[in-house]
């Protein structure tokens, strides 16, 4: 069966980290991990700066950029949702979906350091920021009522 789409997610940095109480993942590893508070102490200290909540300004920023690096790209984007520690898209990609996710989370993260004035070369030296996690989740999406589920969850379940 062909893919029709991605719904790829990805959280903003440093608000949930390997040990969290709501559970967590393992890269490589199957499943949803337990509780671990040792283990989220040791990554909260490892940390390169504080957590990122997204403002509504900020928010509004990465769905613009992901609409407009759709239109650029010439993906379909059938559905785009960020929230203030995640953000959530539906799209028709013609490239592999780690390709896709890596774009989108680095042309936000662009936009959102420039709008933060850090976009001199000391600037980012000094203070460009981690604005997401490293990695993310994407599910194929190979059934069109899936489809109609995954757009549904992105623009009203949060």
């Amino acid at each position: 069966m062909s893919v029709l789409a991605y719904h790829v997610t990805w959280t903003t940095y440093g608000t949930w980290l390997p040990g969290d109480a709501r559970g967590w993942v393992r890269w490589g590893e199957w499943g949803v991990k337990p509780p671990d508070s040792e283990r989220e102490r040791e990554a909260r200290e490892q940390m390169a700066g504080p957590p990122v909540v997204l403002t509504k300004e900020q928010r509004t920023l990465v769905e613009q950029t992901i609409c407009k690096h759709c239109r650029v790209r010439g993906w379909q984007l059938h559905a785009v949702n960020a929230r203030s520690n995640h953000i959530h898209v539906v799209v028709t990609a013609d490239r592999d979906s780690d390709e896709v996710m890596n774009q989108f989370k680095a042309w936000c993260s662009r936009k959102l350091s420039d709008a933060a004035g850090l976009v001199g070369t000391v600037a980012k030296k000094a203070g460009r920021r981690r604005w997401f996690t490293e990695g993310g989740n994407v599910e194929n999406i190979e059934e069109e009522a899936y489809l109609e589920n995954a757009i549904r969850y992105v623009l009203e379940g949060q």
